[in-house]
């Protein structure tokens, strides 16, 4: 099997790319994925003659709609959760029906679930469950309606791991992918997602392709190339050159969540308040914004520790990707220092697959930032004490601006 991925920075045409493919494959059935509403709304209405249809909830649930879609054979346009709501009906019906994929960012096809170690060993040493030699985990006990029935039910449907007896996983089953008469991923810096590591675990060969825009319409082309705004970002994103201010993000570590849980322990936390002195300089004294144009961002824990007057209003999550709230925002920090969650790294190098960290923490940041009001091609100041961030985000501009390096073979 083998599956596109267009990998191409943000706006660079690509939703616009799978509308034409769309509205011209007409002898195709497609089911259009997105994380966003408002996206199943524009290709409801861009592919109007399509008569794309989303799921509904008739009493039975969306799930038990889009079978009945399915079957009937017609174009759908639905959200990420729909689509890892899956059942083996809805795989039976793929199957038969031959539709083709475009799937709108990466979803996580692979989840930590939140429970504690001991929780586990509870659940095993009471053989509620049982761990498998492959590490696949079985439910055994069928009467069980506790706290844990949510994982009761991903453990039924098969879809449960238990690596290194204190990691326990939900891994979306390939076999819906391989459903499909043909896969389309929308996105960007591709190398950075789980989704990327997962189909590496289970052998799928990935092909790149690109965007061009000719004779009024955006189209997928053979290979990835950087569109001529992406070069004068470098222009555009100003990050902040101040020494005393970027002096605290020296350590390669610094401004990670040990670094903040560290710095929280320590009596008195200086770090933590000379961080939260120099986002108030930076907003009041360096960018002398207003509070309406300013955005912020740290790990939640400790937001409340650095909130300060003039900027507390524009906190925005670190790993926030659906939202154009914030697009008139020009003054920004960005005041955490992105790692893989360890143990999912360890969990991918089990299984021989290269983890890219760097590339990682550089596609959250982008991310970040581009709720901003570069996103409207708006100049914006950029205030990143982390000299490791600061770093990927300047090789990154550079690297636009000499023409970017998309092309990749996989």
């Amino acid at each position: 099997m083998e599956i596109k991925v267009c990998d191409v920075i943000m706006g660079a045409g690509k939703t616009e790319s799978a509308i034409t493919l769309m509205n011209t494959d007409t002898d195709s059935k497609y089911i259009f994925i997105t994380p966003y509403l408002n996206e199943v709304e524009r290709i409801k209405r861009s592919c109007e003659d399509r008569h794309f249809v989303s799921p509904r909830n008739f009493g039975e649930g969306k799930l038990s709609n889009l079978h009945q879609l399915l079957e009937s054979g017609v174009n759908i346009a639905s959200t990420h959760a729909l689509f890892k709501a899956y059942s083996s009906e809805t795989l039976r019906l793929l199957q038969e029906q031959h539709y083709k994929l475009i799937l709108d960012e990466v979803f996580s096809a692979v989840e930590n679930i939140e429970i504690h170690k001991d929780d586990i060993n509870l659940l095993l040493n009471q053989k509620v469950i049982t761990c498998a030699a492959d590490s696949s985990v079985k439910w055994e006990d069928s009467d069980y309606n506790g706290d844990f029935t949510g994982i009761k039910e991903k453990c039924l449907a098969g879809d449960i791991t238990l690596h290194q007896d204190h990691l326990m996983l939900w891994t979306f089953p390939i076999e819906i992918f391989k459903a499909f008469d043909d896969v389309i991923i929308l996105t960007y810096l591709f190398d950075a997602q789980i989704q990327k590591y997962y189909f590496d675990m289970n052998g799928i060969k990935l092909r790149r392709i690109g965007t061009r825009y000719e004779r009024g319409e955006y189209h997928f082309c053979d290979y990835p190339t950087v569109p001529d705004y992406a070069r004068e970002l470098k222009d555009k994103i100003h990050i902040v050159d101040n020494r005393k201010l970027n002096e605290i993000g020296d350590d390669n570590f610094a401004l990670s969540v040990s670094w903040y849980e560290r710095a929280r322990k320590v009596r008195g936390q200086p770090k933590l308040k000379a961080l939260k002195n120099n986002l108030f300089n930076f907003f009041h004294n360096i960018a002398k914004s207003p509070s309406k144009l300013n955005l912020w961002t740290t790990f939640k824990d400790y937001q409340k520790m650095l909130t300060g007057k003039g900027y507390t209003n524009g906190f925005l999550s670190y790993n926030i990707r659906a939202t154009n709230e914030y697009r008139k925002r020009t003054c920004l920090a960005y005041c955490v220092n992105v790692f893989f969650n360890p143990f999912m790294k360890n969990y991918f190098l089990a299984y021989g697959v290269e983890v890219q960290e760097d590339v990682y923490a550089l596609s959250e940041m982008i991310q970040w930032i581009w709720r901003s009001a570069i996103r409207d091609g708006e100049e914006i100041w950029v205030y990143i004490p982390s000299n490791r961030m600061r770093a990927l985000l300047e090789n990154w501009l550079d690297d636009l601006a000499n023409g970017g390096s998309d092309e990749r073979e996989d």
